[in-house]
């Protein structure tokens, strides 16, 4: 047997043992982190695909909350904003006033009739119709900032009757970003027209 002799002295090579030690520790570390990173990111929103590609949720009036609604008398946008949510998002919103990332949420707009009812006359009520659906994704981390419906801390949406499963936003700046206007400082959500949102008393 012929054995090959090791040139490197024991102080050096404990050295370099212990130096290997820490830089594969090291290495193990960055591969954890990253890993606990792209399981958090894969778990950000089961709406939002990888090139931040939102799509509407399904059936999400029998998996989400109604947080509240709107009423609109006239004009275009006329008939009832209901909005909702996933339950986890409303009680986060209770505790720390604010939306979680990955928060969805959902406003669907339909057309009203009135009639006359015991509790009163000319009384509105949403049909079975649809206008149209908005949907909205808190991103707190910015993972889509060269999207041009990704910004201001959220993923915009709207979807049409006649193809759900495409975004007919294109930019939200011009599509969404004007109407939420006024509640820049509520994170450009009307949130006083949702008391899902409030602890009850």
């Amino acid at each position: 047997m012929v054995r090959i002799k090791n040139f490197m002295p024991k102080k050096e090579l404990s050295i370099f043992s212990k130096a290997s030690t820490v830089i594969t520790l090291s290495m193990v570390t960055i591969l954890l982190q990253t890993s606990v990173v792209a399981a958090q990111d894969s778990d950000f929103s089961p709406y939002v695909d990888q090139s931040g590609n939102i799509s509407l949720p399904k059936d999400f009036r029998i998996s989400m909350v109604h947080l509240g609604s709107f009423f609109v008398p006239d004009g275009e946008a006329s008939g009832f904003h209901d909005v909702y949510a996933e339950a986890e998002t409303a009680l986060y919103y209770r505790k720390h006033g604010e939306f979680p990332d990955g928060a969805t949420l959902v406003k669907e707009l339909r057309p009203s009739k009135a009639g006359d009812y015991t509790t009163g006359k000319n009384v509105s009520y949403a049909t079975g119709d649809i206008k149209q659906w908005f949907v909205m994704i808190k991103d707190t981390k910015e993972r889509f900032k060269n999207s041009p419906v990704w910004g201001d801390g959220w993923g915009w949406a709207l979807f049409k009757t006649d193809d759900t499963s495409k975004n007919a936003s294109s930019d939200y700046k011009k599509d969404c970003l004007g109407c939420h206007i006024p509640a820049k400082e509520n994170d450009w959500v009307y949130v006083e027209g949702y008391p899902t949102l409030a602890i009850p008393n």
